[in-house]
């Protein structure tokens, strides 16, 4: 059973070894190519290699930037659950690690993926508003197939796997790339296609979660991560309209 809540003296040397270990390896091919933001960001956090995160300790911090906070699941939760958490300013977070052997590739996510790579963004405010944003939608229409599968797509897309520009060069800021040293060195290549953020295209973009990513969305800020919220609510609206006269 993984746990459901974080007992901090449960973890063992072998866990703070990986910890410290998959943190520096990932660190030292990020710098020159993340985002300052998130950069920036885990600074605010307090990550660094020889302490695992405490979550009551990362939220206190959180607290008085943007109000968010960690929620421990066991694993993957289900979509409903997870939106009601984001809607609340919580993310949901594994608090167990991986084992050594399980360093470079792991079918789900653990807490490097979803701590050192999700959290220290929760610090800034208008990434928490477009999270937050895309939760509210996603309640709306959450007994919607089709609006999920759409809102999934935006997700993937921008959370997980999203490009920003920052001074003419492309950055990584989504949790998926950073928390995986294939995702980071294959991203900014020759071989991934790179294309401007829109909305349109991304829901008409389908995506394997089993290979290294083929396309990748760039952005030119989080405020337009923000601003999309609006055309984001609208064109799914259009698409359960036209799902509904298809029924007719």
């Amino acid at each position: 059973m993984r746990p459901t809540k974080q007992i901090y003296n449960n973890y063992t040397e072998l866990d703070f070894l990986v910890w410290q270990t998959l943190f520096e390896r990932q660190i030292k091919i990020l710098k020159p190519i993340v985002s300052s933001a998130y950069l920036e960001a885990l600074e605010t956090v307090q990550f660094s290699s020889d302490k695992i995160p405490h979550f009551d300790e990362v939220a206190e911090l959180l607290k008085p930037l943007t109000g968010w906070s960690m929620e421990v699941v066991p694993n993957i939760s289900p979509q409903k659950t997870f939106f009601e958490f984001l809607s609340q300013k919580k993310f949901t977070a594994t608090c167990w690690l991986r084992t050594m052997e399980q360093l470079d590739y792991l079918e789900e996510p653990d807490m490097f993926h979803d701590v050192f790579a999700h959290v220290p963004l929760l610090s800034n405010q208008t990434y928490v508003d477009f999270f937050k944003g895309i939760s509210n939608i996603a309640l709306k229409h959450i007994d919607n197939p089709k609006a999920i599968e759409l809102l999934g797509r935006i997700y993937w897309f921008t959370i997980e796997f999203g490009l920003i520009k920052e001074n003419d060069e492309l950055k990584i800021y989504g949790a998926g790339i950073i928390s995986s040293m294939g995702e980071t060195k294959h991203c900014l290549s020759a071989q991934a296609i790179h294309l401007n953020f829109d909305v349109q295209t991304i829901f008409n973009t389908d995506f394997r979660t089993d290979i290294l990513q083929v396309k990748y969305f760039v952005i030119e800020s989080f405020q337009q991560l923000f601003d999309s919220l609006e055309e984001i609510e609208k064109l799914i609206e259009v698409s359960i309209n036209n799902e509904q006269l298809k029924l007719h």
